[in-house]
């Protein structure tokens, strides 16, 4: 027992340590709200009409990103459901077993009844030891979290968090509104940016605030860009980042495409068949995060659709 004391500590601070990039981004808005709304806005520009007019749109598109934000920190990523899960019995079973093809052939006699298609590399089927489960598809195990995620995507050190089926649609749109938040500073702050290298602004503290929010607002929006550009075009294919660095391998081989229903289909997986939620920072993606339809058309008939036993292309 007594090297759990050292363990716990470490894990504490391990915990202490993965909060620092999430701090900075709040640091980083809280300043910037700091600069835009105060120094810029009431301090800087003049014409009442203007200032107002900013203020509202900077609020709302504010108000946004810092909700998607926080739905994308705080929303608990999805674990297997229990059927997923040995039993005891099974487990015992599997521990008494020493050969490698003995155990597979206990895992593949429960999987059986689970609506579990993609298998590793070599064919087997995915197994997690650190969880005991068998691995639905899409899930993975994060050695972070040390759990088992649900379509996990990644672990994002700037949310401290996995981003997977539960939060995965918090993740786009916090995407899309900070690079939203971002490319309206950089746009509205840039006639004075200008004028603070013509000398058109007054020699006060403001003008070194407006020349940094548009330097920082303007760099960011050239990253947030790029992995927006990217995560929409994962949408549009219907994979995660795991699967786009390596393709899932199903009982008759790897296929990249397996999962991809085609544009329409493979968007409203993500973000739910009811436009009034999509811009919204509210869960509203389809399914239960085990089971996927494919476009695959070799399945084995056998094999259920769901833990359940009900089709899981139905339920969407």
């Amino acid at each position: 027992m007594a090297p759990s004391g050292p363990r716990s500590i470490k894990r504490g601070c391990q915990r202490v340590f993965y909060w620092i990039p999430v701090l900075f981004i709040a640091l980083i808005v809280a300043w910037s709200y700091y600069a835009y709304v105060l120094q810029l806005c009431i301090e800087s520009i003049e014409d009442t009409g203007e200032k107002v007019v900013y203020l509202l749109a900077y609020h709302a598109i504010f108000i946004m990103f810092v909700w998607a934000y926080w739905q994308t920190i705080f929303t608990k990523p999805m674990n297997p459901l229990k059927e997923f899960q040995l039993s005891h019995s099974d487990k015992e079973l599997l521990e008494r077993e020493d050969r490698g093809e003995s155990q597979q052939e206990i895992l593949r006699r429960i999987a059986k009844d689970l609506p579990i298609y993609t298998r590793t590399n070599s064919g087997a089927i995915r197994f997690c030891d650190r969880c005991q489960l068998l691995k639905p598809d899409r899930c993975h195990h994060c050695s972070v979290c040390d759990k088992c995620i649900l379509k996990m995507d990644h672990h994002c050190p700037w949310v401290n968090n996995c981003v997977g089926f539960s939060n995965y649609k918090f993740f786009m749109l916090f995407l899309a509104y900070s690079l939203l938040y971002c490319l309206f500073i950089t746009a509205t702050d840039l006639q004075y940016f200008i004028k603070f290298w013509t000398k058109g602004l007054p020699d006060t503290q403001a003008k070194f605030h407006i020349l940094f929010l548009f330097f920082s607002a303007s760099m960011f929006s050239i990253s947030l860009a790029s992995l927006f550009i990217y995560h929409c075009w994962l949408v549009c294919k219907n994979r995660s980042t795991l699967e786009a660095v390596r393709a899932p391998v199903f009982r008759h081989g790897t296929d990249k495409n397996g999962f991809s229903l085609g544009f329409t289909k493979n968007f409203l997986q993500v973000f739910g068949d009811e436009a009034k939620y999509w811009p919204v920072p509210v869960f509203s993606s389809l399914g239960d995060g085990c089971s996927f339809p494919t476009c695959l058309v070799n399945l084995d008939p056998e094999q259920p659709s769901s833990p359940s036993g009900s089709s899981s292309a139905s339920k969407r």
